[in-house]
């Protein structure tokens, strides 16, 4: 992919794991705050939800150097998608671990562009 805007910092991050329970409107709030104290991120917007019932929990939270994104599904299997997009630098094993954590879960799968 050429980069189109390289005098425009971006980085991304994407998080995948099993939880080991349904999540809820509030578990997504919190991490997605949490998130944002982890690496650093400045909060514009409190964390907003929304659930479909045939896909599962969506999440956004606003930053002011962009946000993330966050899924969750109950069927066909508890699965769990970070995806964070941002203009400020960030370590990716911070969220990485802090994600593993939070989750209380042994194993994730992560991939930064």
């Amino acid at each position: 992919m050429k980069d189109l805007a390289p005098d425009i910092f971006r980085q991304r991050l994407v998080i995948e794991g099993y939880p080991n329970e349904p999540l809820t409107d509030e578990v997504i709030k919190k991490y997605l705050s949490a998130l944002s104290e982890t690496i650093e991120m400045h909060e514009l917007l409190s964390p907003v939800t929304h659930r479909s019932d045939k896909f599962g929990w969506a999440g956004w939270i606003h930053w002011e150097t962009s946000g993330a994104h966050f899924y969750a599904w109950e069927s066909p299997r508890l699965f769990f998608s970070v995806d964070i997009y941002t203009c400020k630098k960030f370590d990716p094993l911070k969220a990485v671990e802090f994600t593993k954590d939070f989750f209380k879960v042994s194993t994730v799968e992560y991939k930064e562009f």
